[in-house]
Formats: C-alpha cells, structure tokens, sequence
C-alpha cells in the first residue's frame, strides 16, 4: 500500500541465503510498477531505522519484488537481513534507474565488485548484445550460477586488505574499437579514479559509459554522511544527466569525509 508519494509500504515474505554475503529478500509490495531499466534500484528503510540505504532490484513481478543484498560485518540493514526478518513490514521507494544502451553500441563491458552483481545479472538478461564481464567477487557460489551463462566472465580476487582493485583492472582493459557502451558500480574511491580514466584519459562521451559508487570503504561502516537523493532530485531538476549526478554525489561524499 501507498503510504505518501513515491513510497510504499512492502512485507518481506521470502529469504534466501545466497552465498556468505548475499541475500535475497522476497517482498510483496502493491502499487510498486518497475522502470524497466536493468540497473533500477529502490531505498529500502527496514524495522527500527531511518536512513535510507539504495539496493538494485534483482527482479521484479507484479505486486513482488526480489532484493538482493550484500551484509556486511556491521551496518544498518545487515544485522536485520542477517536474522528472521520474514514478515517484517519495510518501506520501499520509487525506483530510479541509469542504465541507457546507446543506439549503434555493438557490445557492452560490465565491471563490479559484490555489490555489483545483482544488476549485472539483470542487465545480462535485459540485453541482446556481445557482453564481457568483470566482476570481483570472493564467495564461491555465486561464481557457479548467479550470472547468466551468455556472458563472458573474469573472476576476480577482491585484495585482502578490503577495497577494490578494479581502478587498475579498468586502466589495463583492451578496449574495443567500435561502438560499444561500459556500466560499472563499486566502492565510491575507485569508481572516481574510474570515472576520471574515462572522462580525461579514454576521452570517451559520458553517453558510452555509467560508473556508479555503491558504498565507501571505511574502517568501520558507518551510516551514509551523504544522501544521494537530494542530490539526485535536484540534479535531475537541473537537467544534469546521470553521470554528471553521480559525480556531484562523490563530490559531496569526499567533501564530508576530508
């Protein structure tokens, strides 16, 4: 049921333990009408909290929706979804989304870490194009099914200190010479450097790539300084695209952390 614009009220009827980090929450949700876009996310408020936290809609039916989430060693949403959370009643928001295949893109390049994975399986469904992936993940389940079998996939070690290699993952790629678009999400620090590569260095137009901070290394989590959906509603208003968003939003999460 609608509670007030843009948000909605979901119980969580289904939990599923996908691999040490990930779960997969069932919710039955009325009202709720996907994007359609692949990489489409929702904030999720669970029991006993406020702040918002951002989750890739893994798949979607009418009146259901499947959200897979990463836990961590602490967080706000990880001690809930680690525990007996079936039956639980959440608020969910409006879904937004940033994936857009350019008309003419012969291929597509996909790179993410954990928090990556369910929007890289659901775009991997959604496209009809040559795709590679590359994807750094520990837990050894999800290297066996989790992705659709279409793709191409590099398996990558995550470095035992924490973070994401990935900015020298990207940095040393072959990149194709025709055409093609690159999405990529991962840990804020290196999707910047990321995003600087392509803009300064590959020179590549902002419409044949998407890089997207889905958290921030930290020594310890700690709940978001920055909520990115003031600065979406207002770049939007603005008029900025997704990427020019996004970069707005490092921008004002380093601010904070400086």
């Amino acid at each position: 049921m609608s509670t007030r614009a843009e948000q909605y009220e979901a119980v969580v009827v289904g939990r599923q333990q996908l691999s040490a980090h990930l779960v997969r929450l069932t919710l039955e949700v009325d009202g709720f009408v996907s994007t359609g876009i692949p990489d489409e996310w929702v904030g999720l408020v669970v029991p006993g909290q406020f702040q918002v936290r951002y989750y890739t809609v893994r798949s979607y039916t009418p009146g259901t929706i499947d959200l897979d989430v990463v836990v961590h060693d602490v967080g706000l949403v990880t001690e809930w979804a680690s525990g007996d959370c079936v039956g639980d009643t959440v608020v969910i928001t409006e879904p937004k989304g940033s994936f857009a295949l350019p008309d003419g893109a012969n291929w597509v390049m996909l790179v993410g870490d954990l928090t990556a994975m369910p929007a890289m399986a659901r775009i991997l469904e959604s496209i009809d194009r040559p795709v590679r992936v590359w994807a750094e993940v520990a837990d050894a389940e999800l290297r066996v099914d989790y992705l659709p079998d279409a793709a191409e996939c590099t398996w990558l070690e995550p470095p035992a200190t924490g973070g994401s290699d990935l900015a020298a993952v990207v940095a040393a790629l072959d990149w194709p010479t025709d055409p093609g678009y690159f999405w990529m999400a991962g840990e804020s620090a290196s999707m910047r450097a990321i995003r600087k590569n392509l803009m300064r260095e590959r020179k590549l137009p902002p419409t044949d790539y998407d890089v997207m901070g889905y958290w921030r290394q930290a020594s310890a989590r700690q709940p978001r300084a920055v909520d990115p959906g003031p600065i979406w509603r207002a770049g939007k208003a603005a008029g900025k695209s997704d990427e020019e968003i996004w970069a707005n939003y490092d921008d004002a999460a380093q601010g904070v952390q400086s």
